[in-house]
């Protein structure tokens, strides 16, 4: 099996990693910024679900770690799992990096491709605003 198309999306973070992860690893905290799972995401078990456009999603998340690693992964309702690599790390002391990792799934053409990490950057873009300060005019 060949490996799979990926892209590695980015954002700097204009807060110390501490306070980015503390956020990000907070599941509670997605329906502020990630448009794909957040909405009427609740925990039910050791994971969390949504209802989303096709159905229920499970969503799993990594355990918290000193590591930065905000890993998830996502059943949808047909059973497909889809891993979601995520990592904030330290940029000096006020500042963070989040990656995310976005493998092309089976089935999917460049333009839905292409389309999903538009989505996915529109999410961390929204993440990064959420968490600037505000400006002290």
């Amino acid at each position: 099996m060949s490996a799979q198309p990926v892209l590695i999306l980015h954002v700097t973070l204009p807060v110390p990693a501490a306070q980015s992860y503390a956020f990000l690893a907070d599941p509670r905290n997605m329906a502020q910024w990630a448009s794909g799972l957040g909405q009427g995401l609740r925990p039910e078990g050791d994971a969390w679900v949504a209802e989303g456009q096709a159905g229920r999603v499970t969503v799993r998340f990594a355990q918290t770690n000193p590591y930065g690693v905000l890993d998830h992964e996502v059943t949808l309702p047909d059973g497909a799992r889809v891993a979601m690599p995520m990592r904030v790390v330290p940029n000096g002391e006020a500042a963070s990096e989040l990656t995310f990792t976005l493998f092309r799934q089976p089935g999917v053409d460049d333009a839905k491709f292409a389309e999903d990490a538009k989505w996915v950057m529109r999410d961390l873009q929204q993440l990064q605003q959420l968490l600037t300060p505000p400006d002290p005019a």
